[in-house]
C-alpha cells in the first residue's frame, strides 16, 4: 500500500510538471499571457463540477457494481450451504412437519409466484407455528449430518461476504447452535423428555429460518440462474416425491 501511494504521488507530480511545461510552451510560441490566465481560471471554475461527476455519479456507479458482485458472491455461498447441508436438514424436518403440507404447492413453484403471492407466502411462513414431531432417532440423525459438516459451517460463519446478509447469518447461527447442542449429547435414547423438547425447540428455530431463506434463494435462482432453479425444484425438500430425474 505504501509503495502504491508513493507511485501515485510521483505520477501526480509528473502530470503537474507536464502541464506547466505545456503552458510554458504555449506562452513561448504565442506570448498570450491573458489567454493563459483566462484558460486557467476557466478550468478552475469547472473543478467543482468535475468533482461532482467523479465522486458522486461515477462513484455511485462503481458502488452499485461492487454491490452486485458482493450479492453474487453471497448467493453463491448460500447456494453452497443449501447444497451441502440446508436441503438435507429441510427434507428431514419437513417430513416430520404436518403443518408444512398446506404450503407445498406454493413452495413447489417458489420462483414462479407473483410478487404479491411471494410476499403473502413469506409473511405467512415467517409467523407459522412450525410443529415438527422430532424424535430421539431424528436428533441422532441430525447430529450425524451436522457434525460431519461442522468445519464447513465454521468457515461459513467466518466468511465476510455474509456479514451484509443478517437474515442468513442468523440462520447460520441457529444451525450452528443446534450443532453444538447435539454435539454435547452422547446417548440419545437415554435423553429425558425435557431435553428432547429443548432440542426440538432448537430444531424448530433453525428450521423456520431455513425455510424463509430457501424461499428467498429460490426467487434469486429463478431470476438469475434458471437451470439451477430447475434442479432445485426437482429436488424440492418439501416434496416427498421429488426426484432429480427429468420426466415428460
Amino acid at each position: 500500500m505504501k509503495q502504491r501511494n508513493i507511485w501515485l504521488i510521483g505520477f501526480g507530480i509528473i502530470l503537474l510538471v507536464l502541464s506547466l511545461l505545456l503552458l510554458g510552451v504555449h506562452y513561448v510560441f504565442f506570448h498570450d499571457a491573458y489567454w493563459l490566465e483566462k484558460y486557467v481560471f476557466f478550468e478552475l471554475a469547472f473543478i467543482p463540477i468535475d468533482v461532482i461527476v467523479v465522486t458522486l455519479i461515477l462513484e455511485s456507479v462503481l458502488e452499485a457494481r461492487e454491490r452486485k458482485e458482493r450479492l453474487e458472491k453471497m448467493n453463491m455461498v448460500i447456494g453452497l450451504f443449501y447444497s451441502e447441508v440446508g436441503v438435507s436438514i429441510l427434507r428431514k424436518v419437513a417430513a416430520r412437519d404436518p403443518g408444512i403440507a398446506k404450503y407445498r404447492a406454493d413452495l413447489a413453484r417458489a420462483g414462479d409466484l407473483s410478487p404479491a403471492e411471494y410476499g403473502k407466502l413469506k409473511a405467512t411462513l415467517a409467523t407459522l407455528p412450525y410443529s415438527p414431531d422430532i424424535s430421539r432417532e431424528d436428533l441422532a440423525a441430525f447430529k450425524k449430518v451436522l457434525i460431519g459438516h461442522r468445519g464447513f459451517l465454521v468457515r461459513l460463519l467466518e466468511n465476510p461476504t455474509l456479514l451484509e446478509h443478517e437474515e442468513f447469518t442468523d440462520t447460520l447461527r441457529a444451525v450452528f447452535h443446534l450443532t453444538e447442542e447435539l454435539d454435547y449429547r452422547r446417548d440419545f435414547p437415554a435423553l429425558p423428555d425435557t431435553d428432547v423438547i429443548h432440542l426440538a425447540g432448537d430444531v424448530k428455530r433453525a428450521y423456520g429460518r431455513l425455510v424463509l431463506e430457501w424461499l428467498r434463494y429460490m426467487r434469486y435462482l429463478k431470476e438469475h440462474y434458471p437451470y439451477l432453479y430447475s434442479l432445485a425444484m426437482r429436488t424440492n425438500p418439501f416434496d416427498p416425491e421429488s426426484t432429480p430425474v427429468v420426466r415428460a
